[in-house]
């Protein structure tokens, strides 16, 4: 017994042993499993490395920082595309433009202009993941130039977009009260009476509360006045703002843009569905919806409907280029292009039928006052200038419609004649009220603050409206300060916190002449010379670098091993021939507009209280003139410059040098390899061995790529349908490159 017992017990033991073995192999197949999918992974990670080192773009070894998700850098690129112009420009080219006809030409501009230069500025920042410095220099050394300029203009562009958001801030915090302050003008007293403001009563309590309670302007920009106290605690505010969002670069930017972008459609709709409540909405929408076919034909229409589309889209900044840098090198920006320039042009026309529901809704209520002022007019003439026998039976003159109102005055002008005009009447036109185009700040803080009054609960639309604005005016700050560090922190190897601390600084104290009282002058002057006629011509010489000088072939080549799938052949003509012309004959038409037209500005006269147009004095045409040189200055000196062999690297600092369509790194010594593989869990034996024919072995033992044979065009693609390609070692110096 005991002898069989211990054999059972054997016999037990082996049964368990077999089941231990039976319970691990699973698990062995599912860690087996796991080791061939972390290879794979591991495996595409090295070929996106070895891609980038065959084309020089990972110089320094750096992990270049990422999106936290894509609908973050959707986000982004709306909010820097979608601004201000959106909101308070394009309705107003809509209305003196043709109505709904003005949409025409626009969206065949779009098609045509702004959606194949918004994907080529995508799909260059994507597929050399830097910033437009070193994007430019790397499509042609001779145009380095380029990004420079695209910096200079986002420098000159956040100079003075932030006061925009320094006005909306001040507003927003004067909007928590009620009444509103610039609801009704205010009262003077002296020992005897109380009277109104003569500026507010000459002109209306909105147009007093923007010019001498918020800007306390000065008669010419001749004269400073000083710094507005008020104004200048709101910049350092937008300041303080941009500064603490962009710090730590799209880490925090991005996370903001989840609010920054999206507010202001939850606003829009907001404010459409409570326009459409208001009476008299209806007859601004149809007044923006009639299309008036013959305007749409004045080239003009055209020439404007071309600047919008360029500037709605951010072309030229180097902000789209900068948040497009930092996507995954297969990311589909054809799809992103579209998707954003859509979302763009119909964000324009929600935006366009909210401002002309409310300014239908204005229209119709100074249209019914000026029928009340004039029909107490009426009644005081009657039984003396005016004959009780004119007034028709049906009307009652305590309750006068306009349609009525219109019946009677035709009787009494057509009876009168000759004696009418002493009358005084107005016509009171609904028509003639909607025809008066305002754009601008005259549209945000005087036309659309004056309608908020007459709104139920008007603190609370203010306080809306004014935040939407904030917001606006930040997503598209973010892309532009985004335009200036992005290739300053590619370039020269700087840390990113001190630059955007040290470029908001800078720009806050140059940005102290836009708080002067003479500031807004200086705000206009910077919007029309420093940006119109520089973007043309960067976005243009943008244009032909990348379809002539490196050739369109070539890109379609790198697209179609960056995507996964060619293009349509439709941006191949639209690059190569189409837009080029389009932008040159745009480049011509805004040069021309510029030298035939007088610079001049738009100046509130206090004694007056209305605007006049003034011309600039001498040193104001200089300083016109200097910002459009200084914008594009850096094209030519940097070609000249490489003409020279002068290549200004900055290989000393650790930063990049470039010849065309590569980027070298000669400043980088075999210690620093060393540690690079080091750091990457490697020893300099195991690193993959730079001389061309040598065995390059894997971290698990197995055969590298071997090297590959050149594409007929000269490019090493990779194939997304048969796995990934051989890649040659990349060269060790400038001369290999060169030969």
């Amino acid at each position: 017994m005991p002898k069989n017992s211990k054999s059972v017990k054997r016999e037990l033991d082996d049964d368990d042993v077999t089941e231990s073995v039976k319970e691990l192999l699973p698990n062995e197949d599912a860690r087996d499993d796991s080791f061939k999918k972390s290879s794979l992974i591991a495996d595409a990670v090295s070929v996106d490395k070895r891609r980038d080192a065959e084309e020089g773009l990972d110089v320094a070894g750096e992990e270049r920082p990422a999106w936290g998700s894509k609908l973050q850098y959707i986000l982004a690129q709306v909010g820097f595309s979608v601004g201000l112009g959106n909101v308070w420009r394009f309705p107003y080219l809509c209305q003196k433009n043709g109505g709904g006809a003005y949409l025409v030409p626009y969206f065949i501009l779009l098609v045509t202009i702004g959606i194949p230069l918004f994907f080529l500025e995508l799909s260059v920042g994507q597929r050399i993941r830097r910033g437009s410095i070193g994007v430019w220099n790397y499509i042609s050394p001779h145009l380095g130039g380029l990004g420079f300029a695209s910096c200079m203009v986002c420098l000159f562009v956040g100079l003075y977009y932030n006061v925009i958001i320094g006005w909306s801030l001040f507003y927003f915090s004067q909007s928590f009260q009620q009444p509103l302050p610039w609801d009704e003008c205010p009262l003077l007293k002296n020992k005897t009476s109380t009277y109104v403001v003569p500026e507010c009563e000459k002109s209306s309590a909105t147009t007093y509360f923007w010019y001498r309670r918020t800007l306390d302007i000065s008669d010419s920009i001749s004269e400073s006045g000083g710094l507005n106290w008020r104004m200048t605690l709101c910049l350092v505010a937008a300041w303080t703002i941009v500064c603490l969002a962009m710090i730590k670069g799209i880490q925090s930017s991005g996370k903001v843009m989840y609010f920054s972008s999206l507010f202001p459609y939850v606003v829009l709709i907001c404010f459409l569905v409570r326009g459409l409540l208001l009476q008299g909405s209806v007859d601004g929408i149809i007044h923006m919806i009639t299309p008036k076919v013959e305007i749409m034909l004045e080239p003009k229409v055209w020439r404007e409907a071309a600047t919008q589309v360029f500037f709605a889209l951010g072309l030229g900044f180097g902000g789209v280029i900068a948040f497009s840098s930092y996507n995954k090198r297969d990311n589909n920006c054809h799809f992103d292009a579209v998707l954003v320039s859509f979302i763009n042009f119909f964000t324009s026309v929600l935006a366009t039928l909210v401002v002309f529901a409310v300014l239908g809704f204005k229209a119709n209520f100074m249209n019914n006052k000026c029928v009340q002022l004039n029909t107490r007019k009426i009644v005081g003439y009657l039984g003396n200038e005016i004959s009780h026998d004119l007034i028709p039976h049906h009307i009652n003159l305590s309750h006068v419609s306009p349609e009525d109102y219109k019946k009677m005055t035709d009787i009494i002008s057509g009876v009168m004649e000759s004696d009418y005009p002493r009358l005084a009447l107005d016509k009171c036109d609904i028509k003639d009220e909607m025809n008066k185009a305002v754009q601008g700040t005259g549209l945000a803080f005087i036309a659309f603050t004056e309608a908020m009054t007459h709104f139920p609960a008007s603190p609370f639309w203010s306080v809306m409206f004014f935040l939407m604005l904030v917001n606006l005016g930040l997503g598209s700050m973010f892309g532009t300060i985004e335009g200036i560090i992005t290739p300053l922190v590619d370039t020269f190897k700087l840390r990113k916190e001190i630059l955007t601390l040290g470029c908001c600084l800078i720009s806050l104290g140059f940005g102290l002449i836009f708080v002067q009282r003479s500031g807004n002058y200086f705000v206009s002057m910077f919007d029309d010379y420093s940006a119109t006629l520089p973007l043309l011509i960067v976005v243009f010489l943008e244009n032909v670098a990348v379809a002539w000088v490196y050739g369109t072939d070539k890109f379609f080549e790198d697209l179609k091993d960056m995507l996964g799938f060619a293009p349509s052949r439709y941006y191949y003509y639209m690059w190569k021939y189409v837009t080029p012309l389009l932008l040159l004959g745009l480049l011509t038409a805004s040069a021309i507009q510029l030298a035939l037209t007088p610079p001049t500005y738009s100046a509130w006269i206090q004694d007056l209280a209305q605007e006049q147009s003034l011309s600039y004095p001498p040193w104001g045409l200089a300083v016109c003139i200097s910002l459009v040189l200084i914008a594009v200055l850096p094209v030519p000196v940097v070609l000249i410059l490489r003409c020279f062999g002068i290549t200004m690297d900055n290989t000393a600092s650790g930063g990049p040098a470039y010849q065309k369509g590569r980027v070298l790194n000669e400043s980088r010594s075999k210690e620093e390899d060393d540690d690079a593989s080091l750091i990457q869990g490697r020893t300099p034996s195991e690193a993959a061995s730079p001389v061309p024919g040598s065995s390059v072995y894997d971290n698990h033992g197995m055969p590298g790529p071997s090297p590959a044979e050149p594409t007929s065009n000269g490019h090493l693609g990779v194939s997304r349908r048969t796995g990934p390609a051989s890649f040659r070692s990349p060269p060790t110096s400038s001369s290999e490159v060169a030969g």
